[in-house]
């Protein structure tokens, strides 16, 4: 658990950083009298979604492979003799040559549906491919990166690289040394191969792969599980990718006004994500040893995990949520972004919902993906889809971009009722405890009080103001009632290493 926590807080940090980085970025797209229109970031967003949804279909289960094999390939295998990520780039390398064919075949149909109302998206359909090729290799060299033992790495890589290239280009694009939007965003195109490329040749230099086309025993051993596991959680990823997706690519087919609206619907999605940020690396670092678990049986180790990871999740979730919910509009209005970015806030609400939900759910996924019951996530996955796309579709049409946002909340509450039924029910392993209740009303407290005291304080000094108290109430409250079993050993910790720079 130390070295979980260890690398879950420097990989938090990187995350949030990177987020920071983030936030200037959707500054700059959005800022009233800037150099972006409404319909040019949401492009970029429709970048990130489809580019995203061409990895699920590409990628083959690659990552799975790699999170549930990699021990066995490990323990039995010398670096310069393992298979596995040559065969895992390899397949995905060919699997994205389906996508492109696809896509090149379909065009029409892309056509059909987004020409109408998201007519940009068109003009640019074929520069996706590099983003989407990028993202693919990017996720295959993460999950092994992860496996052993180096989130760290891709958190800054994919987190604050990938951001700080955005910058690059914006600032040129200010500039005017990238002359106008069209060369922005084919440069843009390329980001992710960018950052591919980084974490390929970090691992290649530090001997941490090798390449070999020699089968070797243990992929002949266990290729019947692995095509049959590959099969499954192909199918899997395929419906989870979507289900993340899925939203903005309804707005953009089918409301008036297609990419400007998936742009306000984006800004309290990157809201939203800003509350996710500590599932990553948790789930980072926690991934090998889960799977480590699993091999020894280590019923005690999963148990321990699940529940840590649960209240610390829940602890962030509801604090980040509560912060952006407090200062959502006033920032808006403070930083002079378009007002039209307004309207995403009751989105917000229901997405930022959804993810303290989730995240307070704790990692049910991935001690479902690392065990021998890894078929139920295809199960639990297609109960999801089944939810989320009709209710998805005809909500858009009922609500505008609210829609998608309530059909989130109300699929991904049941999808993870029914993972964390499973768990308690085959293996007795169960996330919440007294404690999880606490933080939840301790939290919706401290945000009424904050909320009624400070609604009348405007401008920066009244975001820094409900900040403060938030964190003061919530978090204070919480420490003395020592709802994390980890917020004290860190405290110990930074205390040990000042005692120990005063000695010196």
């Amino acid at each position: 658990m130390r070295d979980i926590r260890r690398q879950s807080i420097i990989s938090a940090l990187i995350i949030y950083f990177g987020f920071a980085v983030g936030l200037l970025n959707t500054y700059f797209f959005t800022k009233e009298n800037g150099n972006f229109t409404a319909e040019q970031y949401g492009l970029t967003s429709m970048f990130m979604a489809i580019a995203t949804l061409m990895m699920a279909f590409s990628s083959m289960a690659m990552p799975s492979f790699i999170f549930k094999f990699y021990h066995y390939y490990a323990d039995h295998l010398p670096v310069r003799k393992n298979d596995m990520l040559t065969w895992s780039l390899l397949v995905s390398s060919i699997g994205f040559l389906l996508v492109m064919a696809t896509g090149w075949i379909f065009k029409d149909i892309v056509i059909r549906k987004f020409g109408e109302h998201s007519s940009l998206l068109l003009t640019y359909y074929y520069w996706i491919f590099p983003m989407g090729f990028g993202l693919t290799i990017y996720t295959i060299l993460e999950s092994y990166a992860w496996s052993i033992g180096k989130p760290v790495v891709t958190s800054f890589l994919k987190e604050v690289e990938w951001r700080l290239l955005t910058t690059v280009l914006i600032v040129l694009f200010a500039f005017r040394i990238i002359p106008d939007f069209d060369l922005f965003i084919k440069i843009y195109a390329f980001t992710f191969p960018g950052i591919a490329l980084t974490l390929f040749l970090y691992l290649w230099f530090t001997k941490k792969i090798a390449f070999t086309f020699t089968i070797s025993k243990v992929t002949r051993r266990y290729l019947k599980k692995i095509a049959a596991l590959c099969v499954f959680f192909y199918s899997g990823q395929l419906i989870f990718t979507i289900s993340q997706v899925f939203d903005s690519i309804v707005i953009a087919a089918l409301l008036d006004d297609g990419l400007s609206k998936a742009g306000i619907f984006g800004v309290a999605q990157i809201m939203t994500s800003v509350i996710q940020a500590p599932q990553r690396s948790i789930i980072a670092s926690s991934i090998t040893h889960l799977s480590r678990a699993w091999k020894d049986k280590n019923k005690e180790m999963l148990q321990t995990i699940y529940k840590r990871a649960s209240i610390n999740l829940l602890l962030f979730a509801i604090s980040i949520f509560s912060l952006v919910a407090l200062n959502y509009r006033e920032a808006v209005i403070t930083f002079h972004l378009k007002d039209v970015y307004l309207l995403g806030f009751t989105a917000f609400i229901f997405l930022g919902l959804t993810k303290v939900i989730d995240l307070g759910c704790g990692l049910s996924s991935q001690i479902i993906v690392t065990s021998n019951y890894w078929r139920f996530e295809l199960i639990s996955g297609v109960l999801l889809i089944v939810l989320m796309v009709p209710s998805t579709y005809f909500l858009t049409k009922e609500y505008d971009i609210l829609g998608p946002a309530i059909a989130n909340l109300f699929s991904i509450t049941i999808y993870n009722t029914v993972r964390i039924y499973f768990l308690w029910k085959k293996f007795g392993l169960f996330p919440f405890t007294k404690k999880s209740a606490y933080a939840i009303g301790i939290g919706g407290l401290a945000f009424l009080v904050c909320y009624f005291l400070c609604n009348n304080i405007h401008g920066i000094p009244g975001m820094f103001i409900r900040s403060i108290l938030f964190l003061l109430l919530f978090g204070g409250i919480a420490y003395m009632l020592k709802l994390s079993p980890d917020v004290q050993p860190v405290i110990n910790t930074i205390k040990q290493r000042i005692i120990k720079k005063k000695i010196n």
